[in-house]
């Protein structure tokens, strides 16, 4: 017999969204680190706010809505919105109640200025550090460093040159512009859509797209992200900004990096001896790394190790939706990755956990 199909909408129910949520979710192992974090940048989120006037979003659930949409691969916030108005799991991970509405995508960028000035994301991104260090996940000795370029969300189309000020706008959301015997360069032209974007390739023979420098440091014990940076995608970016993330590193014994070709240059190498860093440095073919460094063992354990660190920016670009950028300059391009990073590191200490027998 074929059953009816039943129109009737419960009116009440006692289920919370802790009951719906199953209990071997993976992230529910990810949703009490994420609280021991916030409880510690609850002195942060006291000084963020005023003491009178009308209450705000809490910070706690716009930071945990950024980790859902690194989490979930939610393309946007205004999106990630939408969901959070029926997503039962959504609204567990940020403790709300089945029948609380969801908050308006304009929050995250009216609070967004305040998470910037305060740095939320980097003192986050630093709790979480310091959980892994506390569950030991962490080697305090053995490191590496990489970099790679992020396109940038603005179009090849919106570059002029400096000296002529604003494109005239004509009408047409997207004219036609020839660049044909025209040479383009960072000296002479930027982006208006985006002016702290930079003309850069991956190699010759690449075609140049406008980019930002994303710069990641590793333990490697674990592949977890200790530091992150993005900056200007600059000549000399990587080691530049390389050198700034060890020099970050709590202690002062002697620790090891290692690092592809790219860093197997003479500046590079005499700084990172004078910080009392050994370079495990993949040689080129006139490299100063000799057989002092390259006849330990620790040398080729961390040319092996290294290479974990493509698994974060292959997380970051597909997962973390690092693939073309979604925001505009330096700074809120920073909070993200800060957050992303945050995100991928909680899912590699998800997994590190123990599971406890049901």
């Amino acid at each position: 017999m074929r059953g009816k199909q039943e129109k009737q909408i419960t009116m009440l129910s006692a289920l919370t969204p802790e009951q719906l949520v199953p209990q071997d979710h993976p992230i529910r192992r990810i949703k009490p680190i994420v609280d021991r974090a916030l409880s510690e940048l609850s002195p942060t989120f006291n000084r963020m706010y005023a003491d009178l006037g009308r209450p705000s979003i809490p910070p706690e659930h716009l930071l945990k809505a950024s980790l859902l949409i690194a989490l979930y691969s939610i393309r946007s916030e205004r999106q990630f919105c939408e969901r959070l108005q029926y997503d039962l799991l959504f609204k567990w991970f940020l403790d709300l109640n089945i029948m609380d509405a969801a908050f308006d995508a304009s929050s995250f960028s009216k609070n967004k200025e305040r998470l910037l000035e305060h740095q939320v994301a980097r003192e986050f991104l630093t709790a979480v550090v310091a959980e892994a260090r506390h569950r030991k996940l962490l080697s305090e000795d053995h490191f590496t460093v990489d970099g790679t370029l992020l396109e940038a969300w603005a179009s090849l189309k919106s570059i002029h040159p400096k000296d002529s000020g604003e494109p005239s706008k004509q009408g047409d959301r997207n004219p036609d512009v020839d660049f044909r015997g025209e040479p383009r360069t960072n000296d002479t032209h930027q982006s208006s859509t985006d002016p702290e974007a930079r003309l850069a390739r991956k190699g010759a023979g690449k075609e140049g797209k406008l980019c930002f420098a994303g710069h990641v440091l590793m333990e490697n014990r674990t592949g977890l992200v200790v530091d992150v940076t993005v900056t200007r995608a600059t000549g000399t970016a990587e080691r530049d900004t390389a050198l700034d993330m060890i020099e970050k590193v709590p202690g002062s014994r002697r620790i090891t990096v290692g690092a592809d070709k790219g860093y197997d240059t003479r500046d590079f190498i005499t700084a990172c001896r004078e910080m009392n860093v050994t370079p495990h440095v993949a040689r080129r073919q006139w490299s100063i790394v000799d057989k002092r460094t390259t006849r330990h063992a620790g040398y080729q354990f961390s040319q092996r190790f290294r290479k974990r660190i493509e698994e974060i920016w292959g997380w970051v670009k597909t997962v973390g939706g690092g693939r073309k950028l979604r925001y505009k300059g330096v700074e809120r391009n920073q909070l993200w990755a800060e957050l992303t990073a945050a995100a991928y590191n909680l899912v590699r200490m998800a997994k590190l956990a123990p599971v406890r027998a049901i």
